[in-house]
């Protein structure tokens, strides 16, 4: 279906922040998609796949989770290579994830898209899934469906490590990773996984030979069997969360 993409900007208490929004024309809208970013950013891959989010139905918003760093910072593998200052540069917007930060980021996406009240499921990539993870909990049946795929950080010793409160989930959930990740692999993520295993609500899936992003075409980590697979497990879950 035809597809609407705009970018709306707005302000946080950390300055101001650009919301990437991917909404379908059509009037029989399914439901609200946050989508949260991985670290190298809100780039074309990102783009891509809230268009292909919006072609299922939904409305998709994006906050710009770098902003502190500069608007719309996103990379594409081919500017790494290109540039090898670029992981650089990442790893260092990387050393400032926070999560309080991040819901401040996501309550000025649901403030300026007016979905503050209304039901939303959201989906992450890398440290967008602990994102989605904070994001179900503090909502709590607000956010009725939400997906990880190739999780980082999600059991840490900290605080706020998402393991400590995964029994507290109410939402569906869907997790894929792969056998193959070298940068967060299945063991670091063990005791989430080991707080979940008895959850009907939460769906684990390990890809044998899957790598880390395995879910963008261009990357050389890009692993259809996975992408694809994990793609047929979120858009019905999805589905099925606002059909009541």
């Amino acid at each position: 279906m035809p597809v609407t993409e705009t970018i709306i900007d707005t302000t946080t208490p950390d300055g101001d922040i650009a919301v990437v929004r991917a909404t379908p024309e059509d009037a029989n809208l399914v439901g609200r998609v946050v989508l949260f970013q991985d670290a190298p950013g809100i780039r074309p891959s990102i783009h891509t796949f809230a268009r292909r989010l919006a072609n299922e139905g939904f409305d998709v918003a994006i906050p710009d989770l770098w902003h502190r760093h500069g608007r719309l910072i996103g990379y594409e593998p081919e500017d790494a290579k290109a540039d090898p200052s670029v992981r650089e540069h990442i790893m260092a917007m990387l050393q400032t994830f926070d999560d309080a930060a991040i819901q401040m980021d996501l309550d000025a996406a649901l403030d300026v898209t007016g979905w503050g009240d209304e039901s939303f499921a959201t989906i992450g990539f890398c440290m967008g899934a602990r994102a989605v993870h904070h994001t179900m909990i503090r909502f709590g049946a607000q956010v009725p469906a939400g997906a990880m795929w190739h999780p980082s950080f999600l059991a840490d010793d900290e605080a706020g490590s998402p393991h400590l409160t995964a029994a507290d989930l109410t939402g569906r959930l869907f997790v894929g990773i792969g056998t193959a990740d070298t940068i967060q692999s299945i063991e670091m993520h063990q005791p989430y996984f080991d707080a979940v295993a008895a959850m009907d609500n939460v769906s684990v899936e390990i890809f044998d030979g899957a790598d880390h992003g395995y879910t963008w075409p261009i990357s050389p980590n890009y692993h259809e069997v996975a992408a694809t697979r994990s793609w047929d497990a979120t858009i019905p879950m999805f589905r099925a969360a606002f059909d009541g």
